[in-house]
């Protein structure tokens, strides 16, 4: 199973950085334009963190990220990256990344929408 491989998770104070990266297999990054980070805690549903719409590059956030996470297209092939500052314990989840193949100016926080998925790199912030 084709499977998009993230990094970059750790143990952080609150108020640190971290940055995550995703790297998908050659094929899927070609047709996956549509690119997003989501975040599930213990006991919670999967949310939406962060989108990005690689046909276009635009991007869109959660509302409870906004203005300190940044989602972009890196430098090393076939990698998204997803850039958090000003971490709060409230952050603390497993990450994953998504893919899916989608036209220009489309984003989506929806879990069933995706069909290629990572397995998760954990984040802990502590107060």
């Amino acid at each position: 199973q084709v499977r998009l491989v993230e990094s970059g998770g750790g143990s952080v104070q609150a108020g640190g950085s971290l940055r995550l990266s995703c790297a998908a297999p050659g094929s899927i990054y070609l047709s996956s334009k549509c690119m997003a980070w989501f975040r599930q805690a213990p006991g919670k549903e999967r949310e939406g963190v962060a989108a990005i719409n690689r046909a276009g590059g635009s991007t869109t956030y959660g509302d409870s990220v906004k203005g300190r996470f940044t989602i972009s297209e890196g430098n090393a092939e076939n990698t998204v990256y997803l850039q958090m500052n000003s971490l709060k314990p409230e952050d603390t989840a497993m990450y994953y990344c998504a893919a899916r193949a989608c036209s220009a100016g489309i984003y989506s926080f929806n879990v069933q929408w995706y069909s290629y998925w990572g397995q998760g790199t954990q984040v802990t912030v502590s107060s």
